[in-house]
């Protein structure tokens, strides 16, 4: 897959995983109407350059608007103006193919609940005295499934909770009929998905309106 099609899949993966509308095709990629108070809308261009960031960033007034972008934070921060910025670490777009019989068992002495509710295949771990120790989502759309809100709580971290998760969900959107995942990565969780066999494809690159 190029980075094109890489985002498409993201792009309809992320919309279904958050329950947002679909999203528009632009001509510069992808628009999602996210409506939180925090994350109005969502522009995802494949292809950024100065000409395309610099001519959303003048559209776009309302604070909170974000363009998602696959350059790395230097490029972002020579192309925006001034009323945005640069607001989190560096993000990194990841593939995998996937198998569908790649599910362990969880550590002893946690649970495990795997549940499909509106096209979102959800993983928790729960440890022994019930409080939830670990989660994340994957929503299949087609021969691809996005991998998003993968969490360990602190308190259990270094357990193998988060290689658990993500392997059940890789199995379990195999199982589905996805061959290839695809996740934005995050500096914390860059060292997991290595473990994991996940294949580095670009930088991703958050930008947000911060004044009207």
């Amino acid at each position: 897959m190029d980075i094109s099609s890489i985002t498409s899949a993201w792009v309809a993966g992320w919309a279904v995983s958050r329950g947002t509308p679909a999203p528009v095709a632009e001509p510069w990629g992808h628009r999602i109407d996210v409506g939180l108070p925090r994350h109005v809308v969502r522009h995802v261009l494949p292809a950024p350059d100065a000409a395309s960031v610099g001519a959303l960033c003048a559209r776009l007034t309302a604070p909170y608007s974000w363009l998602k972008i696959m350059a790395g934070p230097e490029d972002a921060g020579a192309w925006i103006t001034e009323g945005w910025a640069v607001p989190d670490d560096p993000g990194f777009m990841m593939v995998k193919p996937l198998d569908p019989a790649a599910r362990p068992a969880p550590p002893e002495g946690y649970a495990r609940t795997t549940e499909l509710r509106e096209g979102v295949i959800r993983v928790r771990i729960f440890a022994p005295d019930g409080t939830l120790a670990a989660r994340g989502r994957i929503a299949p759309t087609g021969s691809t499934a996005v991998a998003d809100q993968i969490e360990t709580d602190p308190g259990h971290r270094r357990r193998g909770l988060g290689a658990n998760v993500m392997r059940t969900l890789e199995a379990a959107a195999a199982q589905a009929g996805a061959r290839t995942g695809v996740l934005a990565a995050t500096t914390d969780g860059l060292a997991l998905y290595d473990s994991l066999d996940w294949r580095y494809r670009g930088p991703v690159t958050g930008i947000v309106r911060t004044e009207g």
